[in-house]
């Protein structure tokens, strides 16, 4: 009887330790990029919080992802829009390392967050002060500013509310890939 006992508290405590060990190697995962998140949010305007959603979803803070249309990292930021980051920041040494091997480049995770946070920020400024501002950048950052355009012909894009832009989204996987990273977002 005692020996079951101790066979039970042993199982017991090794089943609380590994859930124990679990939770805390997850919350280190997705909070290991935090500061290099608040750093870049800050620079560019950006909510943090959006930020850390957008990665969650892209890539669940996994940095060497690739995309199937080559976009690369924990933003998921493809060449063409590393290319355009790095020729407005005016530094050709910069430039000169996007031509050369811009895969690379994006793949260090602080450049990564870097470029992702300066281009939600350029989508963000196309929607600024509309109801939908975050849903409508969210949708850009996924499927292109012009597809945005197309899911606002014929309304106001003044007015027209988050859930209405949504449900205007002709692609499901862009549909979903909002309502989720907006889900996570407002989140407490």
């Amino acid at each position: 009887m005692r020996r079951g006992s101790i066979f039970i508290i042993l199982f017991i405590l090794a089943v609380v330790l590994a859930a124990a060990t679990l939770y805390l190697g997850n919350e280190y995962w997705i909070h290991r990029y935090d500061d290099l998140i608040l750093r870049h949010a800050s620079v560019y305007r950006v909510e943090p919080k959006l930020v850390w959603s957008v990665i969650y979803e892209e890539t669940y803070f996994r940095s060497t992802v690739v995309g199937d249309a080559e976009e690369v990292g924990l933003m998921q930021v493809t060449p063409t829009v590393a290319r355009e980051w790095a020729k407005q920041t005016g530094l050709k040494e910069i430039e000169q390392k996007t031509s050369d091997n811009v895969r690379e480049f994006i793949s260090e995770p602080e450049r990564n967050i870097q470029v992702g946070c300066w281009y939600l920020e350029q989508l963000g400024e196309k929607y600024r002060g509309l109801q939908a501002q975050t849903a409508m950048t969210l949708a850009a950052y996924n499927a292109g500013p012009s597809r945005v355009e197309e899911w606002l012909e014929g309304v106001d894009r003044e007015t027209i509310s988050e859930a209405e832009f949504i449900k205007r989204i002709k692609i499901n996987s862009t549909r979903l890939y909002v309502s989720s990273i907006l889900r996570r977002f407002r989140e407490d």
